[in-house]
């Protein structure tokens, strides 16, 4: 039996072990929207209703199909990225494997091959940086995509190598057509196929022309349907491509991308900090900022041009990084600067440089020192599995930070602090746990690094609200209003009094209406529409509690207790309810029935620091009762 025969064992336990932790993560950040709110993924079936409009179809049906089989068990997400990853991973070793055994490597490296393809494959699927594209479930996009750019490679290898390649060339034109059903980048793949061929099997373009003209001729078929995807869907249905970018020029995006690529290279010789959101990176706008980082990347762009002359697969894995980026990383502006998981397939160019370059140095070195062929072979491997497993454990780790919405925000805003989205999903977060002081303290700094941040300013207000600070809360609400024109809440407030006119005992139109005028700061003109939704339904516990706000804003506190109370007892496990009873019933003065309300709000919200804070200050003002 052949040892590396072994090696796809050894990869597919390791791609499990390192991830083994992820299959608990949470749906986070873009998932939400792609995946949990997303309606298309309930039905697998009609398949045109599925996909009408994407331009990732393949990544759609993918997960419809999760949805169809465990709905939004998170579980079944992971289960498939994952497996993703390590096909990837054993595709990538068969490539590497082929090609040191191809007639121009095979003096070189034939013997040592399958554990330099083995080195390459482990080290690529345990690398920190992959965990974005494996553990954020919808960045599958980049590992699908990848699956189906290495088998379009693959496929291509083995036809032009084959007695019979016909199987092979449909097989990787069918893997090109699925890769651009995942992912735009897919675009270079027909580009790096032919590279390949030149450099690694043909002597000549002329003659793969000649000997392959139908399989190019089914990869530029691919192109042109890819090119139809893209043109036919909205923008805003491909990542990056959106509204917006006008505003950043082709030369101010291509000086930031230079400071881009070299802060990716560093990740993948040291693979921290990882961060989810890099909204904050800074664009670049002038050369002098980013002459050093430029001066790398030219120098690393003229090295590969000069490799491609005179060591072609050195030059090879140049092109390899650099075209791959390029639809991200080059001058075409999209709107996220910097996202790790595009170096998802450009890490393996790194790789194997550090795998066969270390190889290289590495061999003199013990043949000098006297140290036995069959030493050698072992002593590498022991470095590559030692380094495997630093990664592996730095991967590990990382996956932790994917465990909630909580910790992996925590972790962008310990890693970034100056980047006001994460500080706002934070705050997002505190305030799912009660933890409202949190919250508005976080919504605060977003908006204080970003002041025209629209989503801070409702996420703050509706916490002002909450605390009672509704004067404050209608501030935010109006400059949300104004900087997020299309809201429309001018049209919002006609429809529902043209609701209300149609239909005069629709409660729940009054309480929209009500709600609507709130957002305008129209606070007193809501109050009588509040009045009538409870009028009308008494049994409406958000028309109660909405009232009682109103009131109590306009220190009609009076008024406003029985609201709060009889909102309590229609939804008694209403935390907020709860408190803004107890703050009610403190201003009047009747502390020993507010601090059993405040009492209440935090056994229902543990984390509610709000609550928690006025039943200590209720508490100190109770007497004490002695015998």
């Amino acid at each position: 039996m052949k040892f590396w025969r072994v090696i796809p064992a050894v990869l597919i336990g390791a791609g499990l072990y390192v991830y083994s932790n992820s299959f608990s993560g949470a749906f986070v950040f873009d998932d939400l929207r792609w995946i949990v709110d997303n309606p298309r993924l309930r039905h697998l079936w009609p398949l045109d209703k599925l996909l009408a409009g994407s331009t990732r179809p393949t990544v759609q049906l993918s997960l419809a199909v999760n949805y169809a089989v465990g709905g939004l068990n998170v579980w079944g997400y992971h289960a498939f990225n994952v497996a993703t990853h390590i096909l990837a991973g054993l595709v990538l070793f068969g490539i590497v494997r082929r090609t040191l055994e191809s007639d121009r490597l095979r003096l070189r490296y034939g013997r040592a091959a399958p554990w330099l393809a083995m080195g390459v494959a482990l080290l690529w699927m345990v690398h920190p940086l992959q965990t974005e594209s494996v553990t954020y479930v919808i960045q599958r996009a980049e590992s699908l995509m990848g699956l189906f750019y290495l088998l379009t490679l693959y496929c291509g290898i083995r036809g032009g190598r084959s007695a019979r390649p016909v199987g092979w060339f449909a097989g990787g034109v069918a893997a090109c057509l699925l890769g651009m059903g995942s992912k735009e980048v897919m675009v270079s793949a027909p580009i790096m196929v032919l590279l390949y061929d030149r450099v690694f099997i043909s002597k000549s373009f002329a003659e793969i022309f000649r000997k392959r003209w139908g399989f190019y001729a089914g990869l530029a078929v691919i192109w042109l349907i890819g090119g139809a995807l893209l043109a036919n869907s909205p923008l805003e249905e491909t990542a990056g491509f959106l509204a917006g970018v006008e505003k950043i020029s082709v030369w101010d995006y291509a000086k930031t991308q230079c400071g881009v690529i070299v802060y990716y290279l560093r990740l993948c010789f040291w693979p921290y900090p990882l961060v989810l959101d890099y909204i904050d990176w800074p664009l670049a706008k002038s050369l002098v900022s980013v002459l050093p980082a430029a001066v790398v990347v030219l120098t690393l762009l003229g090295g590969t041009v000069w490799a491609w002359l005179r060591q072609p697969w050195l030059g090879f894995l140049g092109a390899w990084f650099f075209l791959i980026l390029a639809p991200t990383s080059s001058f075409l502006p999209i709107r996220d600067l910097i996202f790790e998981h595009r170096l998802y397939l450009p890490l393996a160019a790194i790789v194997t440089l550090v795998v066969i370059g270390g190889h290289e140095a590495l061999v003199p070195f013990l043949r000098r020192a006297g140290v036995a062929q069959s030493l050698q072979h072992k002593l590498e491997i022991g470095l590559v599995v030692a380094l495997a497993g630093g990664l592996g454990y730095r991967t590990v780790r990382r996956n932790e930070d994917y465990r909630s919405q909580f910790s992996i925000w925590r972790d962008t805003v310990a890693k970034r602090r100056n980047n006001p989205r994460a500080h706002c999903n934070l705050g997002v977060e505190f305030h799912k746990l009660g933890q409202t002081k949190d919250a508005i303290a976080s919504y605060s700094e977003a908006l204080r690094l970003k002041p025209d941040y629209p989503d801070a300013h409702v996420n703050l207000g509706v916490a002002l609200v909450e605390q009672g600070q509704v004067q404050e809360a209608i501030g935010h609400y109006l400059e949300a209003a104004r900087l997020r024109p299309h809201w429309q809440i001018n049209e919002a407030i006609a429809q529902f009094v043209e609701a209300v006119r149609l239909k005069p005992d629709y409660a729940e139109a009054y309480n929209n209406l009500g709600e609507a005028l709130c957002i305008q700061g129209r606070v007193k003109e809501a109050i009588p529409h509040f009045e009538q939704a409870v009028r009308l339904n008494s049994a409406s516990a958000e028309a109660h509690h909405n009232l009682g706000v109103c009131l109590y804003s306009g220190q009609r506190i009076d008024e406003a207790l029985p609201h709060f109370a009889e909102a309590v007892r229609l939804k008694h496990d209403w935390a907020e309810a709860q408190n803004n009873l107890g703050a009610a019933l403190s201003a009047r003065g009747r502390n020993f029935e507010a601090i059993v309300h405040f009492a209440e709000a935090v056994r229902l919200k543990p984390g509610y620091t709000e609550a928690r804070d006025n039943l200590r200050r209720a508490q100190a003002l109770q007497p004490i009762n002695t015998r």
